[in-house]
């Protein structure tokens, strides 16, 4: 979980506002933050942890006229140095003045890249750090040592009340370019205070006994520069679109196909989606009015040294759209691209770019359609295409690739995919224990889990909606309504309140979760609707009484449903950092507000289960977890039956005719 972040640089060009929607731009965040400085008398103290839109009230955002006037709030959470506590607060950017504030005595700010880069330097100098090398005989490379701090959550310790800690892991280069989590020096941590560098302890679990598990020296690298054997180039795959994109952007506003919806970004969440709609003869159909994954955990499982506090929220600790890759065309992406740039604040408050941080495109899709007559002779076949708008986040040493699918036929699908490098943990050779595998001689992977929660805030053709359950039942054999053993239908049920949509994914019944407008009808008289259909939905093994299992209480379900509120922003609450898990949607959902019928709010967990294998090593191949929404009586027939019979003729040979070469 080492951080690194590129050279800062000030965003330009500046886009002015056109939407009340619009991430704040450069000159806004700026502003935002010479405001701050001013209200508050911090001096050169001041620490900046996130300024971002406050999104206007929804009524405001569906009655939008395009040219007139809309607000400008922006939110932020600012903190001392040294102090703990944060001021949160919001600022009218068109009055130029702070019109909220509170002080959070208890909360610790998020961890900002710029405030752990002198921390390997401090611990490398540190005295205790020192002689624990020593003792390992590994002083003399000290300056190969890699110090990679991670949050610590919070297990009562007398020593951490009242501070924002870290604590360090230490992975070693045997040379400047190598892959250092091939070496890692188990049994030695480092606990610092972030808020003053004060290194508070230095442990060596091994140091008692002096039975050192040895650090593995053999290189295991992925770097190219470094790799010789490289397998024979394939024949080249090109993707190529002679008449240009489909899409249309204007603004942060992308219209394609019979899809419209609004990009936007933050700090936090990073790539999120707005007034997500489909237009079906001739009517725009509101579907979500927001998505995003608001949440992620990874818990490990282990218990060992200190690698039982490894349960990292990476959205709520770190943030995804913080740690955004610059994306670059023919690697990240393919086609024809359009790219958007973020911007975010630096510790100090100056906007950053990420350049093409956002990557928009699309994508072959397959069959869409097809079916042969064999009476006629005639076969209909078409092809889909799918919209994709992507973000890559480089969280230490896993990347996470987030992908948002819109596909003609009015799914919308989204995907994780996890790369990187695994995690690792040093082992006698041949002796990796129950908690991991040997993924080479010596390396250890622990087990663990990469746990997200979606935000969807749905509107499915309009803003008051229900969440129904769907499991799939079979009467008893040979009862009179199932003679033959072969008898099963669907049951389906309201969810009502906040308690009761408490849920998890059951495999024996087949169960899904649609959410249906109970005031709209489609042309058999059911209410129209979308599925959630939860493949990766997966068991927590944290307890949940846990000190980790506390705070990140949203894994202990597959879905959560609560009425929408606009403070009610992230499952495991506002500020994760050394949390208590007193804020979450398990503490709001305690209150058993009515759902049906209403404006509500969907939390879907899900992931990926992964005990590593020797093939993530040294270098992860993408794994994949996901959901999708699907059209379930949304619409009366197949929305892409007019889909036009079109023959891809880039795709034909050379030598066949053209007529004949797509059949």
């Amino acid at each position: 979980m080492a951080l690194r972040v590129e050279e800062a640089i000030l965003a330009s060009p500046v886009v002015k506002p056109s939407h009340p929607l619009d991430p704040l731009n450069a000159d806004e965040i700026k502003q935002a933050a010479a405001i701050i400085r001013d209200h508050f008398d911090m001096g050169e103290d001041l620490r900046v942890e996130t300024i971002d839109i406050q999104e206007p009230p929804k009524n405001l955002v569906r009655n939008f006229v395009e040219g007139s006037d809309f607000p400008r709030i922006a939110r932020f959470n600012a903190y001392k140095r040294g102090v703990m506590g944060v001021w949160v607060g919001r600022i009218d950017l068109n009055k130029g003045e702070v019109v909220q504030k509170e002080f959070r005595e208890n909360a610790r700010a998020m961890v900002a890249v710029e405030e752990i880069l002198d921390i390997e330097r401090k611990v490398k100098d540190h005295p205790d750090f020192r002689a624990a090398l020593a003792k390992r005989g590994l002083l003399d490379e000290v300056e190969y040592m890699a110090v990679d701090p991670w949050t610590v959550g919070s297990f009562g310790y007398e020593k951490e009340t009242g501070r924002r800690v870290m604590n360090c892991f230490i992975w070693m280069r045997t040379f400047p370019l190598d892959n250092y989590y091939a070496h890692p020096v188990d049994g030695l941590h480092v606990l610092v205070d972030l808020a003053t560098a004060e290194i508070i302890e230095v442990t060596d679990h091994f140091a008692e006994k002096g039975d050192y598990i040895p650090v593995p020296r053999e290189p295991r690298n992925y770097d190219s520069a470094l790799l010789k054997d490289f397998r024979k180039p394939s024949s080249r795959l090109d993707v190529v679109q002679p008449d240009g994109a489909g899409f249309v952007v204007e603004g942060n506003k992308v219209t394609w196909e019979n899809w419209d919806f609004r990009v936007g970004f933050n700090g936090r969440e990073g790539l999120t989606l707005h007034c997500v709609a489909y237009t079906h003869n001739d009517v725009r159909r509101p579907i979500m009015y927001r998505g995003s994954i608001a949440e992620m955990v990874v818990p490990y499982g282990t218990p060992e040294r200190s690698h039982y506090r490894k349960n990292v929220f990476d959205n709520g600790e770190l943030g995804f759209g913080r740690m955004a890759n610059s994306l670059e065309l023919g690697c990240d992406c393919l086609g024809v691209i359009h790219y958007f740039d973020a911007v975010v604040p630096t510790l100090f408050g100056e906007p950053r770019t990420i350049k093409n941080a956002i990557c928009l495109h699309e994508e072959d899709a397959g069959l869409s359609w097809k079916h042969y007559d064999m009476r006629t002779e005639r076969t209909e076949v078409r092809r889909a295409r799918k919209l994709v708008i992507s973000s890559i986040s480089t969280i230490g040493n896993y990347e996470y690739a987030s992908y948002w699918y819109l596909h003609q036929d009015g799914r919308i699908e989204y995907e994780m995919k996890a790369t990187g490098i695994i995690n690792t943990a040093a082992c006698w050779p041949g002796q990796p224990g129950k908690w991991g595998t040997e993924v080479a001689p010596g390396i250890v992977g622990h087990i663990h889990q990469h746990v997200f929660c979606a935000r969807l805030d749905m509107e499915v053709d309009g803003p008051n909606n229900t969440v129904v359950e769907c499991d799939t039942v079979a009467e008893p054999m040979g009862s009179a309504e199932n003679p033959y053993g072969n008898a099963f239908y669907v049951v389906q049920k309201p969810l009502k309140t906040e308690l009761e949509a408490r849920r998890d994914f059951d495999f024996a019944k087949q169960r899904y979760w649609k959410i249906v407008n109970p005031e709209k009808k489609n042309w058999v008289g059911t209410p129209v609707g979308f599925k959630l259909e939860t493949p990766s939905a997966i068991q927590a093994f944290t307890h949940p009484d846990s000190p980790s299992g506390k705070r990140g209480r949203f894994i202990q379900h597959h879905l959560w449903v609560t009425p929408y509120h606009p403070e009610e922003r992230y499952p495991a609450g506002e500020f994760v950092n050394q949390s208590t898990g007193d804020d979450s949607v398990e503490t709001w959902s305690d209150q058993n507000r009515p759902i049906e019928n209403t404006d509500i709010v969907l939390w879907h967990s899900f992931g990926l289960h992964h005990l590593p294998r020797p093939e993530d090593h040294p270098v992860q191949p993408c794994v994949v977890c996901g959901f999708k929404l699907m059209p379930n009586g949304f619409f009366d027939q197949n929305p892409v039956i007019d889909l036009p019979p079109e023959k891809n003729m880039a795709s034909c040979s050379a030598s066949a005719k053209k007529s004949d070469c797509c059949h």
